[in-house]
């Protein structure tokens, strides 16, 4: 049996280097471990801290204005269920502004090119009810645009004020679409369409026009335009002086329209609020996304794209 080496094996003095070595190492990764996570806990509480700032300078102002002012609530872009100018957020905003006991007026700043009848309806009924309840006087302001559903909503107002350039009124209704049928037959597309219902693929892009059902759109199209019709009649009153085209989708500047009676003068908030509401303070009532909604949009859409992808060999009823 052979005798071992002692050369062979590692002097306890390299030994103990090489041990006194890794763990300097082990405490420097620590270290280093530790001051990540003591930054990392710094930004989330920073994010968490901006998100709960941001939700609460989003909220409505409700009965803390002791100083008399002047209630603005905006109406900014498309009006309709899924952008900002939709009829919740819209008729949210318009409650705080009527229930504050400071606000001596509120005014309505439209800059919208219209959108949707039924959310322009459901705030323009909210705003004759608020009136109707708390005695307080409301005014429309429009900027570069106050057409068609943004018209709808104004004519809710007292008064409407414009600039001499604005582009007011197209009092009409339509719907829109493109017909595909041409383009298929020359790529020899074939489309094949099931329904249960001799209308359900009704005004169908792909399939041939059915006068019919044109007929029967174009009915529905004039009952809302004669709804619109009557709220601008309800609104305007005498001011209003009808034309052969008035109602007939055209739209006019802010010194034609207060000639036709679809405005009363020319003004801006800051003058309307200095000396006709005789309220210089502007407090804004308008509900604004905030951080927390913009990120769960988001995630909401990611989460949403998943489902689709998951569902789209469903089958649906519309």
């Amino acid at each position: 049996m052979s005798a071992v080496d002692p050369s062979s094996s590692p002097a306890p003095a390299a030994q103990q280097g090489l041990l006194e070595e890794f763990a300097r190492v082990y405490l420097q990764q620590q270290r280093r471990d530790q001051r990540w996570r003591w930054i990392w806990r710094f930004v989330w509480l920073a994010v968490a801290g901006s998100m709960i700032w941001a939700t609460l300078r989003s909220l409505p102002t409700t009965g803390a204005q002791s100083s008399p002012h002047t209630a603005l609530v905006e109406v900014r872009g498309e009006i309709g269920a899924d952008t900002n100018a939709n009829a919740d957020s819209l008729t949210t905003a318009l409650r705080s502004a009527f229930e504050d006991e400071g606000a001596k007026a509120v005014v309505l700043r439209l800059n919208s090119p219209g959108g949707s009848p039924v959310q322009a309806g459901l705030v323009n009924d909210e705003i004759r009810r608020l009136k109707a309840l708390h005695k307080k006087k409301v005014y429309a302001v429009c900027e570069e645009m106050c057409a068609s559903a943004a018209y709808y909503i104004a004519v809710g107002a007292d008064q409407i004020y414009v600039d001499k350039a604005s582009m007011v009124g197209s009092i009409g209704v339509l719907m829109d679409g493109f017909g595909f049928v041409g383009l298929m037959d020359k790529v020899g597309v074939e489309r094949r369409l099931m329904t249960a219902g001799a209308n359900k693929g009704m005004l169908d892009p792909f399939s041939a026009r059915n006068p019919q059902q044109e007929a029967y759109a174009q009915a529905m199209l004039e009952q809302i335009r004669q709804q619109f019709i009557a709220v601008v009649r309800q609104g305007r009153g005498n001011r209003l002086k009808e034309t052969a085209d008035t109602f007939s989708g055209l739209f006019w500047n802010g010194q034609q329209a207060i000639e036709l009676g679809l405005a009363d003068h020319l003004g801006s908030l800051d003058s309307l609020a200095r000396d006709v509401v005789k309220a210089e303070d502007i407090v804004d009532y308008t509900l604004k996304e905030n951080l927390a909604e913009r990120l769960a949009k988001r995630f909401g859409a990611a989460f949403g794209g998943g489902v689709v992808h998951a569902m789209r060999s469903s089958v649906t009823i519309q």
